[in-house]
């Protein structure tokens, strides 16, 4: 007979078998806070099962690696393990890095390993990223919501795929609470960057805009969106620019990690295949259908200082073009504002 422990996700109760655990896979970051960050969300998911052993392990920049985060769940006796992506949406690092570094694992060490869903959206993320805005609209109640300007800024990616899940965020959040307008920009790789994508909205008029990086923790990116958001309101006085909080450990993402792994254990865990471009023969991206899926992280991980000067997000690895990358509001702009620093 099979022992169970039992698992807690809002006020559902799961059991599952002894034998099991649970791993997060984050990017890792060069920025401390962001690290912490990570680490208070593995141990917010580790009070939600005390009973299940929970490890976490980064691509790259930090340790442990998730090879060592394997090693560690054997160590505990575990045969079954669920890997968590630590991502909001599937690009390249959820349907390439990871499952390279997990599959490899798995046919070397024989460990049974089951793949979950990246956070993605559902009622919960778009929950989380209102309470991170109802902090800030409470605070500034001075405007009314239907004359305030949303631009929600996401990471950017070379897949489509996922630079739409940002504007459907963006969509939900606008109904959700009656905004007079919504745009999204974004931090890199596509367009429009966040500089050219502000100034280009701050041309409908509005008085009043809230800034929400929908990420979920700190580091150069965050830091790169504030920037150049202060730098869009240095140059427009007569705008109130107010900034909204990253996700981080909100309550409801902690609800999303939990109900992933639910997922994975019901054997409901479906990527969206359908609009993958190594996959699909997606508009634009129709030389990448096939493309072979490998980790372009293996040679770093668990290296903090592996960037040459001036190359500080190219990790050294290369990527399929992506097809824009000359598109006046995006990279070239970045690339500009930067010198040359991407």
């Amino acid at each position: 007979m099979v022992k169970s422990v039992l698992i807690s996700s809002a006020s559902i109760d799961y059991q599952y078998p002894s034998n099991f655990g649970v791993v997060l896979c984050g990017h890792g970051s060069r920025d401390p806070k962001a690290v912490k960050e990570f680490i208070n969300v593995v141990n917010r998911i580790k009070s939600r099962i005390p009973n299940i052993p929970v490890a976490y392990g980064f691509l790259e920049f930090n340790r442990p690696i998730i090879s060592e985060a394997l090693d560690q769940l054997r160590s505990f006796g575990v045969e079954r393990v669920i890997a968590l992506p630590a991502m909001l949406f599937a690009a390249g690092h959820t349907k390439n890095d990871i499952p390279a570094v997990l599959n490899k694992y798995s046919a070397e060490n024989g460990l049974f390993i089951e793949y979950g869903k990246e956070l993605g959206i559902n009622s919960l993320m778009i929950g989380a990223a209102g309470a991170r805005l109802k902090e800030i609209i409470d605070r500034n109640p001075v405007f009314p919501i239907s004359e305030t300007l949303l631009v929600v800024a996401g990471r950017g990616s070379s897949d489509p795929d996922a630079n739409s899940n940002v504007c459907k965020i963006t969509r939900m959040l606008v109904e959700g609470f009656g905004f007079g307008w919504g745009e999204t920009v974004f931090s890199g790789v596509t367009f429009p960057l966040v500089d050219p994508g502000l100034r280009h909205s701050l041309k409908l008029g509005f008085k009043r805009v809230i800034l929400l990086p929908y990420f979920l923790f700190s580091g150069i990116l965050v830091s790169r969106v504030r920037d150049h958001a202060m730098r869009v309101a240095k140059d427009n006085p007569d705008v109130q620019f107010l900034n909204a909080s990253y996700l981080s450990d909100q309550d409801l993402v902690i609800d999303t990690f939990m109900e992933r792994i639910q997922e994975v254990f019901n054997g409901e865990n479906f990527m969206n295949c359908a609009l993958c471009k190594y996959r699909s023969n997606l508009l634009g991206f129709e030389s990448e259908v096939g493309s072979e899926q490998i980790s372009h992280h293996h040679h770093v991980e668990g290296c903090l200082d592996i960037c040459p000067e001036n190359k500080q997000d190219e990790h050294l690895h290369a990527h399929f073009p992506y097809p824009h990358a000359q598109h006046p509001l995006g990279p070239v702009t970045l690339r500009s504002l930067n010198k040359g620093q991407i």
